[in-house]
Order: C-alpha cells, then sequence, then structure tokens
C-alpha cells in the first residue's frame, strides 16, 4: 500500500469512527507493505497514526519500506525527534536493510522500447 494512502485511510478511518478497527485490522497483517515512504509530507497527527500501527506490530508481524529516500534521512523527514526517534526505534530494531544499485527498472523499460517521452518523463 502506498504510505501516503495509508495516512488518508487512517484520517478517514478516524472521521468514520472505524480508527480502532482499522488498526487492528493492521496488526493482523502478516505483512504490511509502506511504499513510497518520504514522499508525502506528515502532519503532527500522521507521526502520532505512523507510530501506533508500528508499535502494534514490533515483533509480531513483518513491515515492509520501500524509498527512493535514504535512510540516513529517514529521521529528518518525519519531523519531530522525539516522534522520530521512537518510530524508527520500532522500524528499524530487527530490520534488513536491501539497498538496490543500478538504473530504475522503469527507466530501463522506457528505453528498450524506444520511449523517449516515457524516458524523459522519469528522468526529470
Amino acid at each position: 500500500m502506498r504510505f501516503g494512502r495509508l495516512l488518508g485511510e487512517l484520517v478517514s478511518a478516524r472521521l468514520e469512527g472505524g480508527f480502532l478497527q482499522r488498526l487492528r485490522t493492521l496488526q493482523s497483517l502478516d505483512l504490511l507493505v509502506l511504499d513510497d515512504w518520504g514522499v508525502t509530507p506528515l502532519t503532527d497527527e500522521a507521526r502520532r497514526d505512523l507510530l501506533k500501527v508500528l508499535e502494534d506490530r514490533y515483533e509480531t508481524r513483518s513491515t515492509l519500506v520501500t524509498s527512493q529516500l535514504p535512510v540516513d534521512r529517514w529521521h529528518e523527514y518525519l519531523g519531530d525527534p522525539t516522534l522520530a526517534d521512537a518510530i524508527l526505534d520500532r522500524l528499524v530494531h530487527n530490520a534488513h536493510k536491501i539497498a538496490l544499485k543500478g538504473e530504475s527498472m522503469r527507466r530501463l523499460r522506457a528505453g528498450r522500447e524506444g520511449d523517449t517521452d516515457a524516458l524523459k518523463r522519469h528522468v526529470t
């Protein structure tokens, strides 16, 4: 699930009265994939919600994060130093980091297919 979409769903669930049920659902997933970490700006409420989600999953379920933002900038991205420490403690403890190198697969595919417009879209 795209990280920004998850945050939006949590806001909606809170407004509709289903926040705790949504947290229970996220807690029960064997694997939660947070795609595009670092793209969506975070509000104070989003940081607190993220902490709740990760706290509930800590050492019981797996969470996979994909990001183009280097790990050494995650603390800065999260903003509030106290919440950033708490979030990253739960996320990074016992984590396995896999750093991919090389060209983006989208760029490579666009170049192979001769779609120079698509290649330009991914480069700019």
